[in-house]
């Protein structure tokens, strides 16, 4: 599976390029994240709950950060055992452009992919899964980012059209 694509936040790029390496910030906005905790300074734990289709699921797994640029991107790289459920491995490729002083956009690439039981549910089930899900991440992490937290249904639909 790849996704590609990009969000406008309202924030500075420092302070998304802060966000993206915190944590606490992190565990809010990932969807069903239960631990997020860091072990070094480019690697994490975590644990997920996921449901995909008629598929729930408790990913374990760590994620690294390489190729590590401040405050322009770096490439993440992870995999998570879900038990019977399956695996999931994949990577991203992130990178921040200032629009202006107060407003980023995010880019991003990913490539990933799935195994065990999750894997029969088929490609389109996973898909749309995964859009659903990076729009969940995005709608919550832009919120958090900007410091506001109740951001109007205008721009959540505009950051989810351009995913």
């Amino acid at each position: 599976m790849e996704m590609s694509g990009q969000t406008t936040l309202n924030a500075s790029q420092a302070d998304v390029w802060a966000a993206l390496n915190d944590p606490v910030i992190l565990r809010q906005a990932i969807p069903g994240c239960e631990t997020l905790d860091m072990t070094s300074e480019t690697e994490f734990a975590a644990s997920v709950v996921l449901k995909v289709g008629p598929i729930k699921a408790k990913f374990l797994g760590r994620v690294t950060l390489s190729d590590i640029a401040p405050p322009e991107g770096y490439t993440i790289t992870g995999q998570g055992q879900g038990g019977i459920a399956g695996f999931a491995e994949g990577g991203a490729t992130v990178r921040l452009e200032a629009l202006d002083s107060a407003h980023t956009v995010l880019h991003y690439d990913v490539q990933a992919k799935v195994g065990g039981k999750i894997a029969q549910l088929g490609a389109r089930l996973i898909d749309s899964t995964a859009k659903k899900l990076a729009g969940q991440f995005f709608d919550r992490f832009g919120e958090l980012v900007s410091g506001n937290p109740e951001q109007s249904e205008n721009d959540k639909a505009l950051k989810r059209a351009s995913i």
